[in-house]
């Protein structure tokens, strides 16, 4: 069982949450699609849900705090020092949406764009050091930035993160730490991708099987916006969940 239990490398995706006008109902969606377990929280919380599987935190389901806010995932990349990583990001030309928020003892986060316009959120761990499970059925498996302007949020993500690249097959580039593939980054065409789509940051759940999942979800009241395929990775679609949320599915394959 991949279990993670020392902090992420700065840079690495290392959380993934979701604030949505019902909370209790994407408990019930998520919980069904994915066997997570999760609960509202606190007051102290604003009412944020860790989820978990086989016991050991997998994602994060919150409410929506302003009217008006878009309802998607969220991933956010490992600080040692969300202040400082936050400075880096105005420095290399990305926009802040929040401040920094230091969350209880657990840690601190705040939410930016890069200069492409992907969103994302920078999380500095204390308590908290984010996912504790990943790679397994349920759980956080790749997180992909798909980008209108793919050498500006390369660079971005050098300067801030220290991130290198490396082709992974022709047009995607592999989103290194320390040399380690940790995700992906891609230049939005149109298609696959429609003219409107902004650049954003993409969250993959691993599934044991794609397409029974991408029928359990439109039974709840998903859409499905990439039908299952096959790829050189595995078996994935892409849905958007009855809020709007979108997310990625997939079977990854076994090599050999």
């Amino acid at each position: 069982m991949p279990k993670v239990t020392a902090p992420y490398a700065p840079g690495t995706p290392c959380w993934v949450d979701l604030m949505v006008p019902d909370q209790q109902a994407a408990l019930d969606f998520y919980r069904d699609l994915f066997g997570w377990e999760g609960e509202v929280g606190s007051d102290e919380t604003g009412g944020y849900a860790v989820c978990t599987k086989l016991g050991l935190p997998v994602a994060g389901i919150g409410p929506v705090m302003a009217e008006g806010a878009p309802t998607v995932w969220t991933t956010y990349l490992a600080s040692a020092d969300a202040r400082a990583t936050l400075a880096a990001v105005k420095e290399a030309g990305g926009t802040p949406m929040t401040p920094v928020m230091d969350v209880l003892t657990l840690g601190s986060m705040f939410v930016a764009a890069d200069p492409s316009g992907a969103v994302f959120g920078v999380w500095g761990h204390r308590d908290f050091i984010g996912a504790q499970l990943v790679n397994e059925p349920g759980a956080l498996v790749w997180n992909e930035c798909n980008t209108r302007d793919v050498n500006s949020a390369m660079a971005f993500y050098h300067s801030v993160f220290g991130a290198g690249y490396g082709e992974a097959m022709p047009g995607y580039e592999e989103f290194r730490i320390d040399g380690r593939p940790v995700g992906g980054m891609q230049q939005m065409t149109d298609p696959p991708f429609l003219p409107d789509v902004p650049s954003h940051w993409l969250t993959y759940f691993s599934v044991d099987d794609v397409d029974s999942t991408v029928d359990a979800a439109v039974k709840r009241g998903a859409d499905v916006l990439m039908p299952a395929k096959d790829t050189p990775v595995g078996r994935m679609a892409t849905v958007s969940d009855p809020w709007g949320a979108v997310f990625a599915v997939i079977a990854v394959s076994t090599p050999g």
